[in-house]
């Protein structure tokens, strides 16, 4: 059962408890509540951090067509932040990652409030803004949505709903924990999932790896030209089209000297014919005669004849010709360990542990350099502690990019760290393109929110109901003209968490920030900076 599968649930993230467990706000809104919710909102607090220190922000770079180009890292609530950024960035984004929260269930159970459809809610808040997030992609464009087990079906079913399931792309196997996490009856936990969807997989297509070292060593002949292998001429095996009746015309005969030093395809006297046959099979070369005789005459054949007397053809497989390294579907490398990677990396930048379990920097890398290309836009829409921003730079520094990145992230222990790494690593790098800029969505009824969720008192949550009456916008139904009779009701209630829940729905989600179209209201005190900055930001939307 989805009973919420049409409402929006808005999702804020309140606070941050041990082993990244978020916790969220969790209030299922019907259609017809949602009124002004996704109206674009103002911007405030804007920076711009550099190499050489935090500066003034004084405009938006923009690129020939318009778009955005600066990386962006911003403060607030990501289901409103999408629906601000969306018309900037619509069909221009080419990968979205995210890390989402996992629901794992337990100590974990992150939608605490309102509601016992724990998983409903979750199915709910992930459906809202993967909708939004799909109209950023670019037509050749992805996304990568890292998961656990618990629900990883549940989100391949709904992320086939809303990509498509002809768009899914693969289940990527992360091992990220390689010793293995004890911490069920069952099975050590080794990995967890990045499922891989493009906006269009006709359209898209995906980069491959460099060579490994491994690989490398296995060129180990060299002549004037390069590096090389030798390779069977003969396909054989499994392979698709390896038999003759599937190549008819890749089976013909190969003749070799008796001294092995000529090889022709015309028949000459006293030589051996070789045919692309074994233990009575027929198979194919791997070449027409028209591409082997090109190879012959620039000298990329190569006979050998074994101790049993049996003659192989070999072609010389250039390491100039290498094209890359397919992606596989597991990622196994001791540089995806999210220990080492991540949270000591992490520690190592920040000189103190302040985030729990952050993705290893070379897993965001991998997944940003086989999706995207030097020039292109990074959405991440769960930033924690910054890791795609990072491996953005990362990935420019290595191929000399420009590619940008932007960054959504609510949590304000969060914002911190993601911000402070991302200025030691431009700081640190000297990576004058790493420059960023920040800003956040002006809080309005998001400051009530925010007293409500860190009141630890029903006196403190009763002083917080008198400031709401009188300076907050309060939900509809609310009728605050009989004061000492709601009070009343409030007090007996008598349970902090039931009480902190009960305001927490009185407040307008229409208003937890401040309007763009409300920007000249003097109720709101928008600074005059923030005014140039926002009708900047938002020009090209009028």
């Amino acid at each position: 059962v989805w009973p919420y599968k049409d409402c929006v649930l808005e999702g804020g993230q309140t606070k941050e408890e041990e082993k990244r467990k978020e916790i969220f706000f969790n209030e299922i809104l019907a259609q017809d509540e949602i009124n002004r919710m996704f109206d674009p909102k103002v911007l405030t607090n804007w920076k711009r951090h550099t190499a050489a220190g935090e500066q003034k922000v004084t405009d938006i770079e923009r690129d020939d067509n318009g778009t955005i180009r600066e990386n962006l890292i911003i403060k607030g609530n990501n289901l409103i932040a999408l629906h601000c950024l969306k018309e900037h960035l619509r069909g221009k984004v080419k990968l979205i990652y995210i890390d989402p929260p996992y629901n794992t269930g337990g100590e974990a159970n992150i939608f605490t409030y309102n509601n016992t459809f724990n998983h409903s809610s979750w199915l709910t808040f992930m459906k809202n803004r993967l909708d939004v997030a799909k109209q950023f992609l670019a037509d050749d464009g992805f996304i990568a949505i890292s998961i656990d087990n618990y629900e990883l079906l549940y989100l391949g079913t709904l992320a086939d709903e809303v990509f498509g399931r002809e768009n899914r792309i693969s289940v990527l196997t992360i091992v990220h924990h390689p010793a293995g996490k004890t911490n069920n009856n069952f099975f050590a936990t080794t990995n967890e999932f990045m499922v891989v969807y493009a906006k269009n997989r006709e359209l898209a297509n995906i980069n491959f790896f460099e060579m490994s070292e491994k690989t490398e060593k296995t060129y180990n002949l060299a002549d004037e030209i390069s590096k090389y292998k030798l390779e069977n001429l003969m396909r054989k095996g499994e392979t698709r089209n390896a038999r003759r009746e599937d190549r008819p015309k890749q089976f013909y005969p190969i003749y070799v000297s008796k001294d092995l030093k000529q090889v022709s395809l015309e028949n000459k006297d006293d030589c051996y014919k070789i045919l692309p046959e074994e233990n009575g099979i027929q198979w194919v070369w791997s070449n027409s005669r028209s591409t082997l005789q090109k190879k012959l005459d620039n000298n990329e054949i190569v006979v050998k004849k074994h101790k049993d007397g049996h003659i192989q053809i070999y072609f010389k497989r250039r390491i100039t010709d290498y094209e890359g390294e397919r992606p596989k579907t597991t990622w196994n490398h001791k540089k995806y360990n999210a220990t080492q990677h991540g949270t000591k990396l992490l520690e190592s930048i920040l000189g103190k542990k302040s985030f729990s379990y952050p993705k290893s920097l070379h897993t965001i890398v991998d997944i940003v350099k086989i999706t995207t290309d030097p020039g292109d836009i990074v959405l991440d829409f769960f930033a924690g502690s910054g890791t795609t921003g990072h491996a953005v730079l990362e990935l420019n520094k290595q191929d000399d990019g420009n590619r940008k990145f932007i960054l959504v992230e609510q949590l304000d222990e969060h914002i911190v760290v993601c911000q402070e790494r991302i200025e030691k690593v431009i700081a640190q790098e000297g990576l004058s393109s790493g420059a960023f800029v920040s800003c956040e969505l002006m809080p309005y009824n998001g400051v009530f929110m925010e007293r409500i969720q860190s009141a630890e008192s029903s006196e403190e949550l009763l002083g917080i109901w008198h400031d709401m009456s009188k300076d907050s916008v309060l939900n509809w139904y609310v009728k605050p003209q009989k004061p000492e009779e709601a009070e009343e009701h409030f007090i007996a209630i008598n349970d902090v968490e039931k009480q902190r829940q009960l305001l927490a729905e009185l407040l307008d989600k229409n208003q937890l920030y401040v309007h763009l179209s409300e920007m000249e209201d003097e109720t709101f005190k928008v600074d005059e900076k923030d005014k140039v900055l926002n009708k900047a930001f938002y020009e090209r939307l009028s």
